[in-house]
């Protein structure tokens, strides 16, 4: 008797493992999916970042930036921590900027949960800027809280 409910025991742990295991591969290409989606969420907020810039479109700018962000680096030798209100300001002003003059690259997303780090390179006439983005996810939409920049003269 003892015998057989060991058997028992063994064939539901067994079966336990087996559900398990068939359950981790239905919903592991769904995690896979997600994290998909997700990029390219992100790659679609730093294309409105490029667009906005490239076109000067304020409205751009701001699908793709929270208002409370922060813009930080430095021109030149000066150390500046700049806003977002007045880096729009400021870029949205001016007529178009050729597409052709300039290349904007996304390199690499390292996403975490509801966070992201989005890594460019913005190819300019004379300067290079090399730009590390982070992002949020807030209220279901990805946003620039935070970018950083690095700047070459060429």
């Amino acid at each position: 008797m003892l015998r057989g409910s060991l058997l028992l025991q063994k064939r539901s742990i067994s079966m336990k493992y087996l559900l398990i295991l068939i359950l981790l591969i239905l919903t592991g290409p769904a995690f896979a999916q997600s994290e998909v989606d997700e990029k390219e969420a992100i790659s679609h907020t730093v294309q409105l970042y490029f667009d906005g810039m490239m076109e000067r479109d304020r409205s751009k700018l701001e699908e793709a930036f929270h208002p409370e962000a922060r813009l930080i680096g430095y021109r030149g030798e000066n150390f500046t921590i700049t806003s977002f209100e007045d880096w729009a300001s400021g870029t949205a002003k001016g007529e178009k900027r050729d597409k052709n003059q300039y290349q904007n690259q996304l390199l690499d997303i390292d996403l975490k949960g509801y966070t992201a780090i989005a890594k460019t390179e913005l190819f300019w006439p004379g300067i290079y800027y090399f730009d590390y983005l982070t992002l949020m996810k807030i209220d279901g939409q990805w946003k620039i809280v935070h970018k950083t920049w690095y700047e070459e003269t060429r």
